[in-house]
């Protein structure tokens, strides 16, 4: 059970990001308009106004750029074209036109580390040593055995080298082979890609979240990596086996970052978020947001991959982000397109919804900005997808041990009495959830109890209280199972607590009197907080 009160307290001006809520769109799984199975740039310019409903500052789409699709869209052979099976330049002007009609911002991805081998610039690249792209991508000569030049790693598994017969070298590739890596520290490599990003921020385009960025460069001396450390996690990849630290996260990233954000002041109100992974990010994330030159936000992995959420967890990842001079910005998903679904993950099967409600009410919670996953608001779960039916090359080429990608990315439900849930007449490219059908948008919808509701209402309260917006937090208690934290902003004071265990634990504010609860869930009684409950309360002037 939820009870909300929205507070009447004086808002502050602040940049239209600060403390967003975005709105992750998988353009393959959202909704197919024209029955190939696959959705596309109108099926989402469809739903726009159901995703408005949300009470979401943003959508950001994923990749829906030309492309062969070896990896669905990451993998682009033209920056500044749509794909066909998306639909047309002519699309994504009427869908940015509707979004900013319902006061939504629009944000796409950019991928500078890699391209296509399909990519013009690829194919002129290979064909010499010596045409005016030669030198666009990573190149290098073999050892003297014929071997790669090093022992760098593909993420997908194998070495990070192709042998390209045209050219005599092997090429470089962080991801798939079919994803040769571009050269980022050639100046004119930098020059071309601020130029997709001007052509997208001309269209009008709100803003950007790069994807990899801390894979944009290598260390050119090609030195091999060293072997990581024994640890006590299964190994799934060659991958796992080495210290990234020659073949990304090279210190002159942030000198390119400081260009694609001189470039985006030149609009006003633009946003820019970068993908940051890997052994260390917070250090890269915060290198990469620092002060008022790099990006504006960045996130991380800390919640992504956990296979639990935890007092602890939480403190972790945003005690890391301090209020403080020249920090950056953060920005918090519990899934994504590539991470499982956090209700799969963490919440017990015997408490699923009462798990959940006290998660999203964490989630609006949280100091930064939101990215809710397309399905989350519904409580999707994660799909296991037999090997048969794969899409994704990473699972299928690190099969049993790698967990599908494609679990996540699993068609949306819409309605519950139309063929595969109205997300298209055809049979979709992925299967949707054998239980996703009782979770369809019409069937929560209708439902004042349902996780399509209670986010709603949670969306609403973060977007009435700037203290949850954008003001400060600091960690009051996380020890066992309590979590308690303070959101203060110039005009509010907020005590956010959270039980994320299954034994009643008694709790109340210092002072209870002088404190009034703006939102609560999961039956909470005056000063005890039962299994997966939390309440959020203001502070009395």
């Amino acid at each position: 059970m939820t009870e909300t009160l929205l507070s009447s307290a004086p808002a502050i001006r602040r940049p239209w990001w600060r403390g967003a809520t975005i709105y992750q769109v998988y353009p393959r799984s959202f909704c197919d308009s024209n029955g190939d199975g696959i959705g596309d740039l109108p099926g989402i310019t469809s739903k726009l106004d159901y995703i408005a409903s949300l009470g979401v500052d943003a959508v950001w789409l994923s990749p829906f750029f030309t492309s062969p699709m070896k990896d669905f869209g990451y993998d682009v052979a033209d920056y500044c074209g749509v794909d066909p099976i998306f639909g047309t330049l002519a699309d994504f002007d009427d869908l940015i036109a509707t979004a900013h009609g319902l006061g939504l911002k629009i944000l796409i991805d950019q991928v500078y580390s890699h391209t296509s081998d399909h990519h013009p610039w690829f194919a002129e690249s290979r064909s010499s040593r010596d045409n005016a792209r030669a030198d666009w991508y990573v190149w290098a000569d073999p050892k003297a055995d014929g071997s790669p030049p090093n022992n760098w790693q593909s993420v997908f598994g194998g070495p990070a080298w192709t042998w390209d017969a045209r050219r005599g070298q092997y090429y470089m590739h962080n991801f798939l082979s079919s994803q040769p890596q571009v050269n980022m520290h050639n100046p004119k490599v930098q020059d071309a890609m601020l130029a997709v990003a001007q052509f997208w921020l001309d269209r009008g385009v709100d803003g950007f979240r790069v994807d990899a960025i801390n894979f944009a460069m290598h260390d050119p001396a090609l030195k091999d990596n060293p072997p990581a450390p024994p640890g006590n996690t299964v190994r799934t990849r060659p991958f796992d086996f080495q210290l990234k630290i020659h073949n990304q996260s090279h210190p002159d990233i942030p000198a390119f970052i400081t260009r694609l954000r001189a470039l985006m002041d030149q609009y006003p109100d633009r946003f820019s978020v970068a993908e940051v992974g890997g052994a260390e990010p917070d250090r890269e994330m915060k290198a990469f947001t620092a002060g008022d030159l790099h990006f504006n936000s960045a996130y991380g992995f800390n919640f992504l991959y956990a296979d639990r959420l935890t007092p602890a967890l939480v403190r972790e990842a945003v005690e890391a982000w301090p209020e403080e001079e020249g920090m950056g910005w953060p920005s918090w998903a519990f899934s994504n397109h590539d991470a499982p679904r956090w209700i799969s993950r963490w919440a017990p099967e015997d408490a699923r919804a009462a798990y959940a409600a006290m998660v999203m009410t964490l989630f609006v919670a949280l100091r930064g900005n939101v990215i809710l996953w397309q399905g989350e608001e519904l409580g999707l779960t994660q799909v296991d997808i037999p090997f048969e039916k794969l899409q994704d090359p990473e699972a299928i080429a690190n099969w049993p041990l790698t967990l599908s990608r494609d679990g996540t990315r699993t068609p949306m439900p819409w309605t519950v009495n139309e063929p595969n849930c109205g997300f298209s007449s055809a049979e979709p490219w992925l299967p949707l959830g054998t239980d996703h059908r009782a979770m369809a948008v019409d069937v929560e919808e209708a439902d004042a109890q349902s996780m399509l509701a209670l986010t709603k209402r949670l969306l609403a309260v973060r977007n009435s209280n700037e203290a949850l917006q954008c003001g400060d937090l600091k960690i009051i208690e996380a020890q066992g199972d309590l979590l308690v934290f303070e959101r203060r902003s110039v005009n509010q004071i907020l005590v956010c607590a959270f039980n994320m265990g299954r034994q009643e634990i008694v709790w109340q504010p210092a002072q209870p009197d002088r404190w009034r609860p703006l939102t609560s869930v999961n039956e909470i009684k005056p000063h005890v907080l039962p299994a997966f409950a939390a309440k959020i309360l203001e502070k009395i002037a």
